[in-house]
């Protein structure tokens, strides 16, 4: 497989995870999961972590893994080689994944000390990568096997944290978030 191919196809099968928590952004607010709930003397998520935030950032992966899924066979052609088409199972694991492994960070957080928003390198980066490779690989074993090969996953790990980054730092320029990170 060539650079380019194994780089465009990380890129394409990481897409539903990659927009679910950017959605939740844009659509958070409303009732927190945790319900203000406290583990000691710290939240047990925090107010960032929303039922509504949840809801719309894995629709917005599942519907995006389906736009793509009907446009793969004429970006393959055009690329000269195939892109993912995404099972139902694929896309909520992609999509679902990735919301949870956010969740997960959250609390992960909270145990540790800081407060919402603040820094944690390497898991803010690579939290909803893991999770969501995680739970498609257990709902979509087959999908996962055909298009996450080892020079994939590489790729993955490699590009997310730059992307992460990018686009953190273009919300906040935005205004849509109150840190960079």
């Amino acid at each position: 497989m060539a650079v380019l191919e194994i780089v465009v196809i990380a890129f394409w099968a990481m897409l539903p995870a990659y927009v679910p928590n950017n959605a939740a952004v844009l659509a958070g607010g409303g009732r927190p999961i945790d319900g203000g709930r406290t583990w000691g003397d710290r939240r047990v998520l925090g107010d960032g972590k929303t039922w509504r935030g949840t809801a719309v950032g894995i629709l917005a992966g599942v519907a995006l893994a389906a736009i793509l899924t009907v446009l793969a066979p004429g970006v393959g052609d055009a690329l000269g080689f195939a892109v993912p088409e995404f099972t139902p199972l694929a896309a909520v694991g992609l999509a679902g994944g990735a919301m949870l492994g956010d969740i997960l960070a959250s609390f992960l957080k909270r145990r540790t000390g800081r407060q919402r928003g603040a820094m944690f390198p390497g898991v803010d980066q690579l939290d909803f990568v893991v999770v969501s490779l995680l739970l498609t690989a257990l709902l979509a074993f087959e999908w996962f096997r055909t298009w996450f090969t080892l020079e994939v996953l590489f790729v993955v790990v490699v590009i997310t944290p730059i992307l992460h980054v990018t686009t953190n730092m273009i919300a906040y320029k935005l205004g849509l978030k109150n840190e960079p990170w």
